[in-house]
């Protein structure tokens, strides 16, 4: 994040870029372990959408972001 990534900043941008979202994926979020959603709450009643969080140290418990990591990296190892 261009502007720093505390818990105020997160909350911000995050907040902008679910709004963006099309209703139906709207419905909740799932954060590793870390102090930039100190605000979570606050995300949760500005926004709608429920946070979840990871166990520490499991990262695989995020589906989507893993999946899309794992896409990401076969493709890249494909080019090169």
């Amino acid at each position: 994040m261009p502007h720093g990534r505390t818990a105020e900043r997160v909350h911000e941008a995050m907040t902008e870029q679910i709004q963006r979202r099309p209703e139906h994926l709207r419905r909740s979020l799932t954060w590793d372990q870390g102090k930039e959603m100190a605000e979570h709450a606050r995300f949760t009643i500005d926004t709608q959408v429920q946070v979840s969080f990871c166990d520490p140290h499991s990262p695989w418990q995020r589906g989507s972001n893993e999946n899309t990591n794992r896409q990401a990296t076969r493709r890249h190892r494909a080019r090169t």
